[in-house]
């Protein structure tokens, strides 16, 4: 053997090196079949990080860099985009609230803080708008509602959805933007009904509401971008919606 590799040029760590990884497959079948297995199971959109946390849970305990390999090998690939987001500012059409949050989007417990916005999804069948409220404390969707029009219905049904969760005692505090959904009476009169404390971003100011925006980010590349939606209904993505909703909150 050392005179054949000395004759192909060939070191004889690198030969032995591959020869030793036919047996990967192997070693690694099981785990393999689990890392594919939660990677699709999660949208596509899990990278090692998320799938090392996976297998702990299920007590396979595996270096991320045996994880890295393997997803390379098997081309679980997470794929990301970026798209124009949709932006429902019409101008200073009620008096200006003050920016209480001021960037500062930690929360010591749940239902003191959240956040809310509106983003659009174009399919095929047509548009559909998700108005969520995001609780700073642990980042879970508290309430959301889904609609094909991006009216006063959607983010006043939405509050009220929120609203029932809270206890008789929280007055918590709710950030948004400039938009005017929240600057219509419905929203003011509702926010004041339930003694909840109003804050408002500056025109343009993502960095206020980069929980919100990071979290429509991470659903968009998670469950909708790299995905063919040709020939489903707005019914049924409404229904799609509603599973991932579900799934990140309990999941």
């Amino acid at each position: 053997m050392p005179l054949l590799l000395k004759k192909l040029n060939l070191p004889k760590s690198s030969y032995y090196h591959q020869f030793h990884r036919k047996t990967f497959e192997d070693k690694y079948r099981s785990i393999i079949v689990r890392i594919q297995q939660i990677f699709t199971e999660n949208y596509s959109c899990y990278g090692y990080r998320r799938i090392t946390s996976a297998l702990r849970r299920d007590g396979i305990v595996v270096s991320e860099k045996v994880i890295r390999r393997i997803m390379r090998e098997k081309q679980l690939v997470v794929k990301c985009s970026k798209v124009r987001k949709y932006n429902s500012y019409q101008g200073e059409i009620s008096p200006e609230v003050p920016n209480i949050v001021v960037r500062n989007l930690k929360s010591e417990k749940s239902n003191q803080k959240g956040l809310t916005d509106i983003t659009e999804f174009s399919i095929p069948a047509g548009k559909v708008y998700l108005s969520p409220i995001i609780d700073c404390f642990d980042g879970i969707p508290v309430s959301w509602n889904v609609s094909t029009s991006p009216d006063a219905q959607l983010v006043n049904t939405m509050l009220d959805n929120a609203v029932a969760t809270l206890p008789d005692t929280a007055h918590s505090l709710v950030h948004t933007d400039r938009g005017c959904h929240y600057r219509w009476p419905g929203w003011i009169e509702r926010m004041n009904r339930v003694q909840l404390v109003r804050s408002m971003s500056k025109q343009g100011c993502s960095p206020d509401h980069s929980a919100c925006e990071g979290f429509f980010g991470r659903m968009k590349n998670e469950m909708f971008y790299h995905r063919s939606w040709q020939g489903v209904s707005i019914q049924a993505f409404i229904l799609e919606i509603n599973r991932y909703m579900i799934w990140y909150r309990e999941k």
